[in-house]
């Protein structure tokens, strides 16, 4: 038979071994197989590989004369693997973290000028935006890039971050929301509009906008597109999110047929995400969600909640790098963040638990001194300046160009106090305003992760 030697024939030994054949790769190779193959439950880890490798030195070195292995204590033996072991892991975890690097560098980069440096060891505020750009998305559920062209930010939120005490507090500004437009933006949407209007010039000009207007500083920035979303929830196997019915949104392409615990993809989570026009399947009919953008933004922490978990659970580094890998191509991160702060945040907030994820909105109430923009919004005073001032506390600024009142006019914020809670803003006097609760109570047909 091919390859076959007859029985005790075997190759004479070379003097020019250590030169053409790695010592004992056999059992490291058995070793590596069992590290990429993973350990079965209950096993040590990488047992049989650390079995192989041990029988190979103890069959290399035992036959050597005076002073082999096979003369040595049953302690010195396991000392020696134990050293091989941990310079192979430690090798390994070298080529991890390079490879991790590797995958960092690639990701899209930004600078902004209108940012200001984050002070080390204290909390800072990252600007998140979700960007509704249809570059790179499938134009027959969204929209080619060129029927729907330049960009507007879908969700504009702000993370308060507190490594000391790995506490995120999460407030979203909603997008119909009128702010005091800055720069080239008066000039091409005049001195009201909504805020979502001043990302069209990018980035950096909606961080001056957010800071002129209710005087928040801003230490870093994270772009996400539709591109990016869906690929962040794709590559940890999608996130889970419970609804207690059925749910669709035709506009977003949201299509749930059965209640229950269900694994969304990237494309039913970007669904739910965007979903302004929710409907649910109760009592025999759809039954059309009221909150509109106020009801997003309880489905849009809902849905950040159950990233995180996932991104908890997900502690295979292969998986890590395909999240960094997937969300290359529709994220852009801030130049300032660099990867190993980036890591030493993931383990710093590894045991974070996602139901303290304290998530608000802006207070608002309904505008309507603001003609032809329709629809709107207008921050509702003193609330959100409570609110404000008991988030950022001595970060907050006085701000420069603050939004105006819901009948179009000159609103400054109040001088406030800090307390433990925001109160409920007051009812709106001598107009048709609706009021918003800084944090409305859950509605019952909002999914919830699971």
């Amino acid at each position: 038979m091919a390859n076959s030697r007859p029985r005790g024939d075997r190759p004479r030994r070379s003097s020019r071994k250590g030169r053409t054949q790695i010592a004992n790769a056999e059992g490291l190779g058995a070793l590596g197989s069992q590290m990429r193959g993973g350990a079965r439950p209950g096993a040590v880890a990488n047992e049989s590989g650390l079995k192989a490798l041990g029988a190979k030195v103890d069959q290399t070195h035992g036959k050597r004369s005076g002073g082999g292995m096979g003369s040595w204590s049953p302690t010195r033996k396991v000392v020696t693997v134990l050293t091989t072991v941990l310079v192979l892991a430690l090798l390994g975890l070298g080529g991890l973290y390079g490879y991790g690097r590797y995958e960092f560098d690639k990701t899209q980069k930004a600078n902004y000028d209108a940012e200001v440096a984050a002070r080390s060891g204290q909390p800072f505020t990252m600007l998140v935006i979700g960007s509704d750009s249809r570059v790179g998305e499938n134009p027959n559920y969204f929209g080619s890039a060129s029927a729907v062209t330049g960009q507007r930010s879908d969700v504009i939120q702000l993370w308060r971050v507190t490594p000391s005490a790995r506490q995120i507090q999460v407030l979203s500004i909603p997008r119909d929301t009128v702010v005091s437009m800055i720069g080239a933006n008066a000039n091409q949407f005049g001195r009201y509009n909504r805020i979502n209007a001043s990302f069209n010039l990018g980035a950096n000009q909606l961080i001056k906008t957010i800071t002129a207007n209710f005087g928040i500083q801003i230490n870093y920035t994270l772009q996400v597109d539709f591109a990016g979303f869906e690929g962040a929830v794709n590559s940890v196997g999608g996130v889970y999110l419970n609804f207690n019915y059925p749910a669709k949104d035709s506009y977003s392409g949201l299509n749930i047929t059965t209640p229950g615990c269900q694994l969304l993809s990237g494309f039913q989570a970007l669904g739910v995400a965007r979903a302004r026009h929710y409907e649910y399947y109760k009592n025999g009919y759809w039954q059309y969600d009221p909150t509109s953008d106020f009801g997003r933004i309880q489905r849009q922490d809902a849905f950040i909640r159950s990233l995180i978990d996932r991104a908890k659970s997900t502690v295979n580094p292969l998986k890590i790098f395909g999240f960094i890998n997937s969300i290359g191509a529709g994220v852009v991160i801030d130049a300032r963040f660099g990867y190993n702060q980036l890591l030493g945040l993931a383990l710093e907030y590894r045991s974070f638990n996602t139901s303290a994820l304290a998530g608000q909105t802006v207070p608002t109430a309904s505008g309507y001194g603001f003609g032809g923009l329709g629809s709107v919004l207008a921050v509702e005073q003193p609330a959100a300046q409570q609110l404000l001032v008991n988030l950022f506390g001595s970060d907050l600024l006085q701000p420069t160009d603050p939004p105006p009142g819901a009948g179009g006019s000159p609103n400054p914020p109040p001088t406030v106090t800090p307390t433990t809670a925001a109160p409920a803003p007051p009812a709106a006097s001598g107009a048709p305003a609706t009021a918003t609760p800084t944090t409305a109570p859950p509605q019952p047909f909002n999914p919830t992760p699971c």
